[in-house]
């Protein structure tokens, strides 16, 4: 998002988010969510168990490969390029209505791949999401000097964050349902 925002600029060098809020996403924002990946379970352990054969594709290591990870790095390329380009369109007259709009649409965005992901919800995850959620949400309100209160509180900022954060999440969720339906997985035949 940073290289769109500063090519956009003429390549200044002009930092699009302060270090509070750089280190608030890499902490309380989305790190509760993140971490409570590790519940998620693809079969559950009686089927794991019953068929052992399902350990030879993690033995393989198709799961963690130079295409999986380039696939990551595309879609945050994607996610990235949707959101700042989204928030640089819609912006009115001043800069921190772009870092309110896209750094909104950037913690929903997270908030919601992680929530996609998920195969078998605990009540663990649920709470990581609404925690992290709440915390920014209150966060918006008591960080006065990143974000316009009076603007965050418009119709406006809210359809701005839902069309910025739907299109950088719906198609890449559809894409991954079609793939589901047309090559499960071996464990989800199981299922």
């Amino acid at each position: 998002m940073q290289a769109v925002f500063s090519s956009v600029f003429y390549f200044a060098s002009v930092a699009l988010y302060q270090g509070l809020l750089m280190v608030g996403y890499a902490t309380v924002y989305t790190m509760f969510p993140v971490f409570s990946l590790v519940l998620d379970q693809d079969v559950q352990p009686k089927i794991a168990l019953t068929y052992p054969e399902l350990y030879k594709e993690l033995a393989k290591g198709r799961s963690l490969s130079f295409k999986t990870f380039f696939m990551w790095v595309l879609i945050s390329i994607y996610q990235g390029g949707i959101i700042m380009y989204g928030a640089l369109l819609l912006f009115e007259d001043e800069f921190i209505h772009i870092v309110s709009i896209s750094f909104t649409s950037l913690i929903l965005t997270e908030l919601l791949m992680v929530a996609l992901t998920i195969r078998t919800w605990h009540w663990l995850m649920i709470a990581a999401e609404m925690l992290s959620l709440s915390i920014y949400v209150a966060s918006l309100f008591a960080l006065n000097e990143f974000f316009d209160t009076q603007f965050i509180r418009t119709p406006a900022f809210l359809w701005k964050v839902t069309v910025i954060t739907l299109v950088s999440c719906l198609p890449l969720y559809i894409l991954k349902y079609l793939h589901r339906k047309v090559a499960p997985s071996i464990y989800s035949k199981l299922t």
